[in-house]
């Protein structure tokens, strides 16, 4: 099956700040030990499909960086992760302007390739699904587009673009977010049940020629422009998916993906021997653990741990924690380096210091919490400012932000 794999990087990301002030949205630490970005090319490598392109733009270095020094299949093999990054050609001198703008910049390259099938994905969604069943239905059906669907609810539905489809699985109308409107209503899928829509995953696949023709339109958008427009005379068809996906578009979002890792059986498996997920190889020593009550939490190599009760949170890379310290629901990401030794004079050092209480929080890599600081978005709610952000009932310390001994917040 000649297919090749496009991953979006996305845009500058602005609900997740501040976790995206100096990284992309795919760059961003997930799990403790992974990114975002890993998600989409790990389903990719599990499904068998190894020719695969990240399209960045904005805060790209980390980006680069970790794939480039993370997807490197040997010599005898065909297959790559392979980055373009937004640049300046002859044909095109501005940024991208949107998805569909995207992948028409770099469809020079792709086109390399010689693809029958083009499967694009987004570069900030958290799921797991091998794509040989989909590129079968594609084939199957005999589409010219296919888009992965997913049932939501009608809270979650009004964000997202929604989908009605005919008894062959054929979609016929596609609204883009269409918000909490009488159109919602009509978009209901039919039957006896809770209510639900059919949303788009994000997850398109093409045939090379029917998305060259569609991209020669100019238009901007997958959602927006290029979806609508081929349904009035494509054949564009549905992939329902009821396994778990989740969209990491916000702080809320991000927070709470998180927080469901930490459960006894999260439905995101990280265990799982046949879907495995790949990241940096670090070669870090085992955690250790002085002393601690540990109650549902993913704890990453490297760490030093010595606090009094860490629960439902997740605990990243080279992550310290002091004597005495409480974590609850809280995203800890860690560090990427040890602090050296001894510390100059008055200096804090990474990780959370002594006696510290945090809950309800992100705290971003490299951020240094010095003893007996209180941190928790308790009575505050969209406040940003240097030192830390608070966004619907999570408050996140910023990378490399240092918070002095005795802070409450």
């Amino acid at each position: 099956m000649n297919v090749v794999a496009v991953i979006l990087g996305g845009g500058e990301g602005k609900r997740l700040q501040p976790l995206t002030r100096d990284r992309c949205k795919p760059a961003v630490p997930l799990a403790g030990k992974y990114r975002l970005v890993d998600i989409p090319v790990s389903n990719c490598i599990n499904s068998g499909f190894r020719r695969i392109y990240v399209l960045t733009q904005f805060n790209s270095v980390s980006l680069h960086q970790h794939v480039q020094g993370t997807y490197v299949f040997d010599q005898f093999h065909s297959g790559f992760v392979r980055i373009l990054a937004a640049q300046q050609t002859p044909s095109s001198e501005s940024w991208f302007q949107g998805t569909a703008d995207a992948v028409r910049q770099g469809i020079r390259y792709i086109m390399d390739r010689e693809p029958d099938y083009i499967l694009i994905l987004s570069g900030d969604q958290l799921y797991q699904m091998d794509f040989r069943p989909v590129m079968e239905a594609h084939i199957r059906n005999k589409a010219e587009v296919t888009i992965c669907t997913k049932p939501v609810p009608r809270a979650e539905a009004g964000a997202l673009g929604i989908m009605q489809a005919d008894e062959k699985d054929r979609i016929v109308r596609f609204v883009e977010k269409p918000g909490d409107t009488p159109l919602l209503d009509e978009l209901r899928e039919p039957g006896n049940g809770p209510e639900r829509y059919l949303a788009s995953m994000g997850i398109y696949v093409f045939n090379t020629r029917v998305l060259l023709e569609l991209l020669a339109n100019e238009e901007k958008d997958f959602g927006k422009n290029i979806i609508p427009a081929a349904i009035k005379d494509r054949a564009v068809y549905r992939y329902l998916f009821e396994g778990y996906w989740r969209d990491i578009g916000t702080i809320r979002a991000f927070w709470e993906a998180n927080m469901e890792l930490a459960e006894m059986v999260p439905q995101f498996n990280l265990y799982d021997v046949n879907a495995p997920v790949y990241t940096h190889m670090r070669y870090l020593p085992p955690s250790k653990i002085n002393a601690c009550d540990l109650n549902r939490a993913l704890l990453s190599e490297g760490c030093i741990i010595t606090g009094h009760r860490i629960l439902r949170s997740i605990i990243g890379v080279r992550a310290k924690v002091g004597t005495g310290s409480v974590l609850e629901h809280t995203v800890l990401m860690g560090a990427d380096w040890y602090d050296p030794e001894p510390l100059p004079p008055g200096q804090i050092p990474m990780g959370v210091g002594r006696d510290c209480f945090i809950r309800n929080a992100i705290i971003d890599k490299n951020a240094c919490i010095g003893d007996g600081c209180y941190i928790t978005p308790d009575g505050k709610d969209n406040v940003v400012t240097d030192q830390y952000t608070v966004q619907d009932g999570v408050i996140v310390i910023p990378k490399k932000a240092v918070i002095p001994a005795g802070t409450h917040i």
